[in-house]
């Protein structure tokens, strides 16, 4: 609680209640008004003489400029430590973040993440983020939007963290482009320090390049897991090689699934009659197959199972197909299939997992150009059960 003298107390209420009215009069009449009210201060700028001063300044300055109720500004400096003893200071720093292309309501949301901002050097701390980011391909628009999502990007070391991390980075993905799309898709990846320390542990355990480039673009919020190093040896004593292109998946399947969830996906396919090896012997084969939805994993073994009436293991033998599109791969192909085998044009021992793994031309020249006399109704059949799946996804 900060101590007021009389005056102080005095002007302060004088100006909430002040507030409070302006407040309601507005919804009474409501008009247009900007985000940064520009009421006068309840106090004098140079009576702040102390520190418990300057911390009530600091609060009224919240208030005052950005529209945030006493106790939210409050909690604000006090979490912060935010303490300055006039408005110099932080309206030099919203001048500078507004001369850098920030909107007064995207100023708002990164004072209210990071208040801290407005007793900061800009031109120490910010600029020469600002510069760099610029220097490999930013623009002012981009740099903004980072900053908006996460502004602890400006709290973290240049030297320290940001530019060796973006090197590390760039050694894999060879683009500045492709950097800065990821920042934008994840605005934490500089601002750990435990991404480094992945991507270095990962290079030191011998796994390839190719492997750390697709986790980097397919699940680059890995790099925040701080036992990466447990999950590394876990895959390698199952047996994975670092060096394909498996132990990439393993680590993203791994890396992006709870144990609880891991746990409930092995029991979704264990209902289905998968025991637990059949399931560990599936992600050897293939690891993609535990990032799958418990949902998509019982929507496609009901269809395989309930209404094709084929055999579950078919799928633990071969899990590739719990990755591939319900609608648009498996239904449609399933029925050609199906009426193969009824019409006795399929061999019964052949592989029921085979059709769905053809690409879109050697399924079409396997299972029905070749079939001569029933090819004109097996591709509308076909072109039916397609066209039905994109008008579900329209819809």
């Amino acid at each position: 609680m900060f101590k007021f003298n009389n005056t102080w107390r005095h002007r302060t209420l004088t100006y909430l209640k002040g507030l409070t009215y302006h407040q309601k009069s507005q919804s009474l009449n409501p008009k247009p008004k900007p985000l940064f009210q520009h009421y006068p201060f309840p106090f004098s700028l140079h009576l702040c003489t102390n520190a418990s001063d300057s911390t009530s300044f600091a609060v009224s300055y919240l208030i005052h400029k950005f529209g945030f109720d006493p106790q939210s500004a409050s909690k604000l400096c006090s979490t912060y430590k935010l303490c300055f003893k006039n408005a110099q200071k932080p309206d030099s720093v919203l001048n500078f973040f507004r001369n850098h292309g920030f909107s007064d309501s995207q100023l708002h949301d990164t004072i209210a993440k990071m208040p801290g901002l407005l007793s900061c050097n800009p031109s120490k701390r910010v600029l020469p983020k600002f510069q760099f980011f610029l220097s490999k391909g930013a623009s002012t628009s981009d740099i903004v939007n980072l900053v908006c999502k996460n502004p602890r990007v400006l709290s973290v070391s240049l030297k320290n963290q940001i530019v060796p991390t973006y090197e590390l980075v760039y050694r894999f993905l060879q683009s500045d482009k492709e950097i800065l799309a990821l920042l934008n898709y994840n605005s934490n990846l500089f601002c750990d320090p435990s991404v480094q320390n992945n991507i270095t542990m990962l290079i030191e355990n011998g796994v390839s390049d190719s492997n750390i480039k697709r986790l980097l673009r397919e699940h680059s919020r890995a790099f925040k897991t701080r036992d990466m190093l447990k999950l590394v040896k876990e895959l390698k004593d199952l047996g994975f090689n670092h060096s394909k292109t498996t132990f990439g998946v393993a680590l993203i399947a791994k890396s992006s699934t709870t144990k609880t969830l891991w746990k409930e996906k092995v029991d979704a396919l264990k209902k289905w009659g998968w025991s637990d090896e059949d399931v560990l012997q599936a992600f050897r084969k293939q690891p993609h197959c535990m990032i799958t939805s418990i949902d998509k994993i019982n929507l496609v073994m009901s269809f395989w199972v309930n209404q094709l009436g084929w055999d579950a293991m078919a799928i633990a033998k071969t899990p590739d197909i719990l990755s591939l599109s319900l609608e648009k791969r498996i239904i449609p192909r399933a029925t050609v299939v199906q009426f193969l085998l009824n019409n006795g044009l399929r061999n019964k021992n052949a592989s029921l997992i085979y059709p769905f793994l053809r690409t879109e031309k050697l399924f079409l020249d396997m299972f029905i150009k070749r079939f001569k006399n029933e090819s004109s109704y097996l591709i509308k059949l076909y072109e039916e059960k397609l066209k039905l799946a994109h008008t579900k996804e329209k819809t």
